[in-house]
This record gives structure tokens, C-alpha cells and sequence, in this order.
């Protein structure tokens, strides 16, 4: 296969893995699918998981990925990008992606496993209040704990599902940038198989 063509082959799921990145990151914004968690609250706690404010999905998996895609989509057809020099300035960009992917990772990483922001009580703290009660806790494997958040409904499930997915994401985000990285240097150093090398 020839590095150009390869590209395309990197480029188009790029594409729709920062979609889908930025659109988790957005849907993490509207636990339980409500607008009142985004909005300031009168006592200033914090009602959305900070994870999910630091927009690892938008800005890693989204804008951070996006660009190279499109750069590296470009590299695949027979113009200005096609050629030894495109190929080298895509392993830069797909450096980006990687990056951003990364970023993505990190964020999404955090997120799972410091568990949701809710209104909760248990056992030991009956009365209800805001605050991540799985902060110190291995909540992911004790699916009876769950129950502890009681506002956002489904929080857990919610955040588990959107972060995991970030997760899964922006690990193929970084696989495929890095192989567009090698894919960069055989196209530099080969040519990409185009009239324009």
C-alpha cells in the first residue's frame, strides 16, 4: 500500500473519532440529560465533574486530532500536500494528535477514577450533600455503592458509559497518529506514490 493511500486510511476514522470525542465531552456537560448541573449554583459547589471542565474530549480528542486529520486526509489526495515534503509536515501534525490524544487519555482516566459529582448519603453520612463520595473508594467494582448518588439520576452509569468511550477514543487517536508518524517517514523518505512526490 502506498503511504498515500495509507493516510486515508488513517485520516477518515480520525475524523470520526474527533466527533465523537467532542460530542461526549459535550454530553458530559448535561448529566441526566438537564441543563441545571451546567449553571452556577448559589453556594458555588461544584455540580459537574471538574474532569470534565478541563474538555480533554473537546480540545485533545476534538481540536487537537481534527487538524491533523485534516492535514493527514490531504497528504492521501494528488495536490499541494501530496508529496515528500507533505509527508514530512504530517509526522509534526500526527505529533499533535498524539498529543491531544493523550490529553484525552489523561482526562478521561481521571474522570473514571475519581468517580461523578452528585447530591448523596450513605450510611456514615445520612444527610444529603454535593460532593465525588467515591473520591477514595474502588466504586467501579462495587456496583451496590452506586446507589449513594441520588441527584443527578444515573449519574454513575452516565459518567462511567461517556468517559469510557472518551477512553476507548483517544486510544485509537494515539495509535493511529503514531502509525501516521512512521507512515510520514517512509513517505518522506520513499515518496507517497503520486505523480507528486
Amino acid at each position: 500500500m502506498c503511504t498515500g493511500a495509507c493516510s486515508k486510511f488513517i485520516a477518515i476514522p480520525l475524523y470520526v473519532l474527533a466527533l465523537v470525542s467532542t460530542i461526549c465531552n459535550i454530553m458530559l456537560f448535561f448529566p441526566d440529560f438537564d441543563t441545571e448541573y451546567a449553571s452556577d449554583d448559589t453556594k458555588n459547589t461544584p455540580r459537574i465533574t471538574d474532569e470534565v471542565k478541563y474538555m480533554g474530549g473537546l480540545i485533545g480528542g476534538g481540536i487537537m486530532v481534527i487538524i491533523p486529520a485534516i492535514h493527514i486526509h490531504l497528504t492521501s489526495s494528488k495536490n499541494c500536500c501530496a508529496n515528500r515534503c507533505g509527508m514530512f509536515l504530517s509526522i509534526g501534525f500526527a505529533a499533535l494528535g498524539v498529543l491531544g490524544g493523550i490529553y484525552s487519555l489523561i482526562v478521561a482516566s481521571l474522570g473514571l477514577t475519581k468517580g461523578p459529582v452528585c447530591q448523596w448519603s450513605n450510611e456514615l453520612n445520612p444527610e444529603l450533600t454535593w460532593g465525588r463520595p467515591f473520591l477514595n473508594t474502588s466504586y467501579l467494582g462495587e456496583k451496590e455503592i452506586w446507589d449513594w448518588c441520588t441527584v443527578p439520576e444515573n449519574v454513575v452509569e452516565f459518567n462511567l458509559g461517556l468517559f469510557s468511550i472518551l477512553m476507548v477514543a483517544a486510544a485509537l487517536e494515539v495509535i493511529l497518529c503514531a502509525f501516521q508518524m512512521i507512515n510520514g517517514l517512509f513517505g518522506c523518505i520513499c515518496g507517497t506514490c503520486s505523480d507528486g512526490e
